[in-house]
């Protein structure tokens, strides 16, 4: 039974909100009335808002016990509840906010859980073995991608152990002010994706040579573990060697750098590791108004297991965070915590305001079409991805993780720029859930696709590897769900499965973040 066949339903997200969702796919007629005598006063789209109640004129309207908006009319009950009925509350100050007030009772560890990974020199673990290409600078990556191919034809069958050759191409490394306030987010960015658990602590520049970005600046003397280990020095391509005569000798040079890496990641083998060393970045990109009540929670539960089994996840995505900062901020372990999530809350208020900017740009159209009037409903569906557990740790976008738990992240909301300050972090395993649906993917790690709806589920049946939908119709929990995604991402990570994005290699580009000048 489809929900096209099925009785009429709408979801509530608590007892007090005077709005809900309709479930059924291709939404209701008017006149349709619902199991608790509710009738509707014309159609409402399926993820729309119905009225549950009469909301007065200037009265709140309030989806999760929050208030999303004033009514700027009456609104009878039964009637549809969209963007252009309400106003959008300010922003929640940062001051007076609670911190660290929430103090739940730990919950018990999650032991015997493991998975079969690539144990690193600096004690991290990946979940592939990939050779990846750094580059310096925009120039170069016409010619990283051309030498790429060629190393996947002509060297990568020689290494079975090997899962893959990417490029970490990208749009930085000169025509930029690289000595500004905000210049150094980019650098240490490309500098900390070079050094993910996936690449094995190998690691290979190609340069153009008169680029701002020079290799010594990007990766310092220190900065590559596995080289003091070994006494070596930073490997470079630099195109405009004179030892370069021609385009093939570009290539050449390129692929006789590329074997001797392949070389020593062929070494590597999987060995069994607690489910401790997963590193999760968890997201969301062309959300609706089942993210929060599907997908997102089964992800939030997920969330909980990972650091009940000691593992570490990071949730992100500043202006979908931003109008429930009260909620993390007294989730916090310690007031310091809770201090450096109100500092990246007020330095990313600041950036947006330099744009003439400000939260509400966020959301899209597919957002809005999707169900979510606004940032602040949205926002309150893409938090649930954080789970109960409490928030150990805060990260400034394009650092390194030093520390396990759940952790805040500072990005943008940007599915590509928040995928690739996730992926600096340190992540070995990637959850992205979609209502609107998305391609989305990573050639660094595996990404997990998980659908909001069943319809989505369904029609793209070859892109999304969860259908949270089930959890609308009642066919599953949102814990049931949750222990799902758990488990597939012991068996993802393990090389045991591929996920539909690793099967038809369909990877974004990465996108760094840089709020410097472009010069």
């Amino acid at each position: 039974m489809t929900n096209k066949t099925a009785s009429p339903l709408y979801i509530t997200m608590d007892e007090r909100d005077n709005v809900a969702i309709v479930v059924n796919d291709g939404g209701l007629p008017a006149d349709t009335v619902f199991p608790s005598g509710l009738k509707l006063v014309e159609k409402i789209p399926q993820a729309h808002k119905v009225a549950l109640v009469p909301i007065a004129k200037g009265e709140a309207v309030r989806r999760y016990n929050v208030t999303i908006g004033m009514a700027l009319k009456d609104i009878p009950a039964g009637s549809w509840v969209h963007e252009r009925l309400l106003e959008m509350p300010d922003a929640r100050g940062l001051d007076n906010l609670p911190i660290a007030t929430v103090k739940p009772s730990p919950m018990p560890a999650l032991d015997g859980y493991t998975f079969e990974g690539f144990r690193n020199a600096d004690g991290s673990v990946g979940t592939r073995n990939i050779l990846a290409i750094t580059t310096t600078v925009q120039c170069v990556s016409g010619v990283v991608e051309f030498a790429v191919k060629r190393i996947k034809e002509a060297l990568l069958s020689k290494y079975p152990h090997v899962d893959d050759v990417v490029g970490l191409e990208h749009t930085y490394g000169c025509g930029v002010a690289i000595d500004a306030d905000g210049a150094d987010i980019p650098i240490r960015t490309l500098r900390n994706i070079s050094l993910n658990p996936n690449f094995g602590g190998e690691v290979m520049v190609v340069s153009l040579g008169c680029e701002k970005l020079q290799p010594e600046r990007l990766m310092p003397a220190g900065s590559i573990p596995i080289n003091d280990q070994r006494g070596e020095t930073l490997d470079v391509v630099c195109l405009q060697d004179d030892a370069h005569v021609g385009f093939m000798a570009m290539i050449d040079a390129i692929m006789t750098t590329a074997d001797k890496h392949l070389q020593r990641l062929n070494q590597r083998r999987r060995e069994t590791v607690p489910a401790s060393e997963l590193v999760v970045g968890v997201q969301c990109g062309g959300s609706d108004a089942f993210s929060g009540v599907t997908a997102n929670p089964a992800v939030g539960y997920c969330t909980d297991l990972l650091v009940r089994a000691g593992a570490t996840v990071m949730f992100s995505e500043v202006t979908e965070v931003r109008d429930g900062i009260d909620q993390l901020t007294s989730r916090a372990t310690t007031p310091e915590v809770a201090q450096a999530m109100i500092e990246e809350m007020a330095w990313y208020d600041a950036y947006l305001a330099r744009g003439n900017a400000d939260r509400s740009a966020n959301t899209t159209p597919g957002n809005k079409k999707g169900g979510l009037s606004n940032i602040v409903e949205k926002a309150m569906g893409s938090i649930v991805k954080s789970g109960k557990s409490p928030i150990s740790g805060v990260l400034k976008p394009g650092d390194k993780l030093k520390q396990k738990g759940l952790i805040y992240a500072a990005t943008p909301a940007s599915d590509f720029i928040c995928g690739t300050l996730q992926l600096a972090a340190g992540m070995n395993m990637h959850v992205f859930t979609t209502g609107r649906g998305t391609p989305y993917g990573l050639a660094e790690v595996p990404v997990i696709k998980v659908a909001t709806r069943t319809d989505l589920a369904h029609r793209w049946h070859d892109l999304m590897d969860i259908n949270a939908g089930t959890i609308a119709d009642g066919s599953k929990t949102i814990e049931a769900v949750g222990m799902e995604m758990f488990q597939l991402m012991l068996d993802v990570a393990s090389g045991r499965k591929k996920t539909w994005a690793e099967h038809w290699k369909l990877h974004n580009a990465l996108v760094l973040f840089n709020p410097a000048p472009v010069t």
